[in-house]
């Protein structure tokens, strides 16, 4: 059995992408991720791979599309405004179905805000926050050991599917250390034959581009039979989420990351003082795990959303509940305040 190290969130991600065989990481700093480039300084050279700190954010996500255009498996990592500044190669890299893993430990915001954690990129991440239509999957871990566990995932998906997966943190995930398992280390990566890596006899040549000029049933079918048939195939089997007696919940919990772990203490709590309560708690923000959540809330008669930000994450409760706008109350945060225990623990006691 593997043993258990103790680890900051920043630094398993790190690690857990080394294994993952990632041997090119570029970024540029920003708290409160800082500690994966640090980290990532020190071991892409012991591994025989890149580290690179760019000139800019812009920079770092146009060097992430020329090592995924080589078969590479890559990764950057940014905090809130530096994904900001990302996005228009997000969309590039989507348009040209470029698989690249990309990290965002939020901080609170708008504008620069503070560097302390939040959730305040919830729309900009699901949404997608460059011109198009495409889609990020957007994973979102609640300890160190899921954080760990997802970045593995993340690139199993995006080479799976030629995508970008987003793994999506609040500050404080990152920050904190908890004791958690290692990945195995990957023997073999799987085969690009897609990848740009030269012609030969024995390899065609590849065009890689979000380009296309020919006329607009070109990018019609581009889009609509290749990305969205292969979003399609992403939502029917990569969701994942946590029900945390849900079944017999008289009042849901909704919260996914730092506040899943509030809200889960508060279950307990109420739990034990007879009230019948649950959590439902999405680890796919994109694809949302529509059907499951309505599940959940079947029996509810009501369901409170937690999140560190003023209300986004709790549109898409309201939206995939099945519950009506009064049966849906919500609790939120924002600029980089963690919801609290007694103030969750108020609210639903006000239900019953």
């Amino acid at each position: 059995m593997s043993k258990k190290i103790l680890m900051k969130g920043n630094e398993a991600i790190g690690e857990a992408a080394v294994l993952s065989g990632c041997r090119y990481y570029f970024a540029y700093p920003i708290t409160p991720q800082n500690e994966i480039p640090a980290y990532l300084s020190k071991r892409m050279p012991e591994v025989g791979g890149t580290f690179l700190q760019a000139e800019s954010e812009l920079a770092a996500i146009n060097m992430v599309m020329g090592a995924s255009a080589a078969g590479a498996r890559v990764m950057t990592s940014s905090s809130s405004p530096g994904i900001s500044l990302k996005q228009e190669g997000i969309s590039y890299l989507s348009g040209a179905q470029l698989p690249a893993v990309i990290v965002n430990m939020m901080r609170g915001g708008p504008g620069l805000g503070n560097i302390a954690g939040a959730q305040g990129d919830y729309f900009q991440a699901t949404r997608g926050g460059g011109n198009g239509d495409y889609h990020v999957v957007v994973l979102a871990p609640g300890t160190v050991q899921e954080l760990a566990d997802y970045t593995v995932k993340a690139f199993e998906i995006a080479d799976k599917y030629r995508v970008v997966v987003m793994l999506l943190g609040d500050g404080y995930l990152g920050q904190m250390a908890e004791p958690c398992v290692l990945p195995e280390p990957l023997k073999e990566l799987p085969a690009k034959p897609w990848a740009l890596t030269g012609k030969t006899k024995d390899r065609d040549a590849h065009i890689i581009a979000s380009l296309r000029l020919a006329n607009d049933v070109q990018l019609n079918d581009h889009v609509k039979n290749k990305l969205f048939a292969n979003y399609k195939a992403i939502a029917e089997n990569e969701v994942k989420y946590e029900n945390f007696m849900c079944d017999d919940a008289d009042v849901v919990l909704c919260g996914y990351g730092t506040c899943a772990r509030v809200c889960k203490k508060a279950v307990k709590v109420l739990r034990e003082q007879g009230i019948k309560a649950g959590l439902f708690r999405p680890i796919t923000l994109w694809p949302f795990p529509e059907d499951a959540l309505e599940a959940a809330c079947e029996k509810a008669k009501k369901v409170l959303t937690v999140e560190m930000s003023m209300g986004q994450f709790a549109q898409d409760v309201r939206l995939y509940s099945g519950k009506k706008k009064s049966e849906c109350d919500f609790y939120g945060e924002p600029g980089g305040i963690i919801p609290k225990l007694d103030v969750i623990l108020e609210k639903v006691k006000s239900y019953v």
